[in-house]
């Protein structure tokens, strides 16, 4: 990695006058998707990237990933988690190892040709009658040393977590929890719930029932604020921890230079009110492939470092270092602590032991991820606010450019005492609803602050409803979506807020790939005009597993000449490989038949779902039906069929793939 960087520095150093079409700030997932796209689109671009490695969370031990529907991911961030796939050899996979990740992000830009200019972060963005004309960088690891340079572009596009880009372009951000009253949301604000919550009766005081020894170490003495009430603590961030149990691949977890077992009181008084028998009862341990574990936070103390990230948004370069550093020291201690503190039950101590750093992950910086879960920092006040109407489907755009489908999750912000006990506030996860779309608007400046910035990551939305839309699948969509406007911006000579939508929607339909090739055929269940039904059919919404708004059940017993065909309209024949998708519910019959037609012929094929296995943390699987030779039009279908059922039949989407290997 060293060695690249040196190359593309040296690079980039003899063409450091050049101007560039599409300025992209941040090599996040959505970063690099940008880049791509805008490379892929003809245009001239220039990747930077604060630190020495990209990808943000998604290789930065982000490998189980938060998706919600699988309907709502498109376009290439779709194609990143085929390709996560194909190298675990199934057809998509949403569970990888970090270096996986990396090397599938490495090859987008490998591919399109993307500069990169590693170790750079922005100090200044100049601004031209409303446009930014350049941006002033400097050189990461050596700010002491005068390593300036300008930056010249047409457009930018701000990918980062923490929106600097946006924030020293001028444009409009808040930080924090906006009061309920202010977009009549219900969970924005202060919240004090169930969820992630320590139990009643944990003394909060260094020497129990004794207020005058002071809190215990991470009580905050804030007064619990009513209900609903805006402020501008953030909710909490932690680093999500690439683990192994494979002793042949593990380095062990040592003590930490600045490790203070003080910081983890309050898990021993956790552990002394409510009796843990495993570690995952206070750490999520969510498997991955080779032995791996992306380690995240679970219950009321673990891996969140509650309150100590206030100041990070808006705070400087020196002093988001020494947030990181806490950040690190915490988490490492805390694997520490439950290693090896006498007073953890044995047994606890044992199975934390298990575990230890993975000597093939983060090699260049001691197998320790650079990359902390910013959740939230700076968040766009843009043309439009997404906000908790929207996630729940009481308000529509009709300029979304990606969807969103996971639930409304916002990690506690403050942990403090009330009622003479240690409480948590701020978690939220409400779910319930389908996916959504996410407006262009949301993307782009007022006008009036700038018109040639996108901001895809710190986008414009509140609090509750950027908890829903922060996920890496979703920010890569929005990074293309923001880089193909970005083009046309130029292509068309206007304003980033004056791009033509219905042109913009239409691109991303007809180009998913960024690179010309025939687009998949997806037909829903609520795709009404290519789906024709014969018998019982019940619509559900939001079911579980369901791919899309719905699904359809047929629970008839008299349901053997009963069907469901799914037309796809076929722009161009050829082969294409045919998969169905299936929710694994309770019930399902053992088998179903199906019967495909590819406008000439009809064959049969059926899938035993007993031998079905849903893979990783999601609730449904795409399964082949094989290939086919299918004729332009519409002749051609797959249905989904009652004959020999004994069981519940589901009738969700089916996928055509053209075979690109023709």
């Amino acid at each position: 990695m060293l060695l690249l960087i040196l190359f593309v520095s040296n690079s980039f150093a003899q063409q450091k006058k050049k101007a560039y079409d599409v300025v992209v700030y941040s090599g996040t997932s959505a970063g690099v998707i940008a880049a791509y796209t805008a490379k892929q689109m003809g245009k001239s671009v220039l990747l930077i990237e604060p630190g020495i490695r990209i990808g943000g969370l998604t290789t930065g031990g982000l490998g189980y990933t938060d998706i919600g529907n699988k309907y709502a991911i498109k376009g290439l961030s779709l194609d990143f988690y085929r390709k996560v796939g194909e190298h675990y050899g199934n057809f998509e996979q949403w569970i990888f190892e970090p270096h996986v990740a990396e090397n599938i992000l490495l090859a987008y830009l490998k591919k399109a040709d993307v500069p990169v200019l590693y170790a750079y972060r922005i100090t200044a963005a100049k601004k031209v009658n409303g446009k930014i004309s350049s941006i002033i960088i400097e050189n990461s690891n050596h700010p002491s040393i005068k390593t300036n340079k300008t930056i010249a572009g047409k457009e930018f596009i701000d990918c980062s977590y923490e929106g600097d880009l946006m924030a020293k372009a001028g444009v409009s951000y808040t930080v924090g929890r906006e009061d309920n009253k202010q977009y009549n949301e219900t969970y924005n604000g202060s919240q004090l719930r169930d969820k992630h919550q320590f139990p009643d009766g944990i003394d909060p005081y260094k020497i129990p029932g004794k207020p005058e020894s002071g809190l215990v170490w991470g009580v905050s003495s804030n007064t619990l604020l009513p209900n609903g009430t805006g402020n501008k603590m953030v909710q909490t961030y932690n680093i999500r921890v690439c683990l192994t149990k494979d002793s042949t691949n593990r380095i062990p977890i040592t003590k930490p230079a600045n490790y203070n077992p003080a910081h983890y009181e309050l898990l021993l008084r956790l552990m002394a009110k409510k009796p843990i028998k495993h570690i995952e009862d206070f750490m999520t341990t969510s498997q991955m492939p080779n032995n791996k574990t992306d380690i995240n936070n679970n219950g009321p103390f673990s891996t969140d470092m509650i309150g100590m990230n206030w100041s990070y948004p808006e705070g400087s370069y020196v002093q988001r270092a020494a947030i990181f550093k806490a950040h690190e020291d915490y988490t490492k201690g805390f694997f520490y602590f439950v290693g090896h503190d006498p007073r953890v039950p044995e047994a606890l101590r044992k199975e934390m032991l298990q575990y230890g750093y993975p000597k093939d992950e983060y090699i260049n910086t001691y197998h320790f991820t650079t990359q902390m879960y910013v959740r939230e920092a700076r968040r766009m006040i843009g043309e439009y606010v997404m906000t908790q109407a929207n996630c729940e489907g009481k308000q529509t755009v009709n300029d979304g450019i990606g969807m969103a489908a996971y639930t409304m999750d916002s990690h506690n912000a403050e942990r403090i005492v009330v009622n003479g006990m240690v409480k948590n506030e701020g978690d939220v996860q409400i779910g319930g609803f389908g996916p959504y779309p996410v407006s262009y608007r949301s993307l782009t400046p007022k006008s009036k602050e700038c018109t040639n910035l996108l901001v895809p990551v710190c986008l414009s939305a509140s609090h509750i409803a950027y908890g829903s839309i922060r996920m890496e699948p979703v920010f890569m969509m929005l990074g293309q979506s923001a880089a193909a406007a970005a083009c046309l911006a130029i292509d068309n000579n206007v304003a980033v807020q004056q791009v033509n939508i219905s042109q913009l929607q239409s691109l991303l339909k007809i180009n998913p790939l960024a690179d010309g090739s025939t687009p998949e055929i997806l037909v829903d269940n609520d795709d009404t005009t290519n789906v024709t039904l014969k018998g019982n059919w019940k619509r559900k919404v939001n079911a579980r597993g369901c791919y899309g708004p719905s699904l359809l059940e047929n629970d008839s017993p008299e349901k053997s000449q009963d069907f469901a065909r799914f037309t796809p309209d076929i722009q161009k024949g050829g082969s294409y490989n045919v998969y169905t998708y299936i929710a694994k519910n309770q019930g399902l019959s053992s088998h179903i038949t199906f019967q495909i037609n590819n406008g000439l012929q009809q064959k049969g094929a059926d899938i035993n779902l007993k031998d079905l296995v849903v893979k990783g943390q999601t609730e449904g699987e795409w399964v082949l039906l094989g290939q086919y030779h299918f004729t332009a039009g519409n002749k051609g279908y797959v249905a989904i069929t009652g004959k020999n059922s004994d069981g519940i039949i589901l009738a969700d989407a089916v996928l055509f793939i053209p075979d690109r290997t023709q």
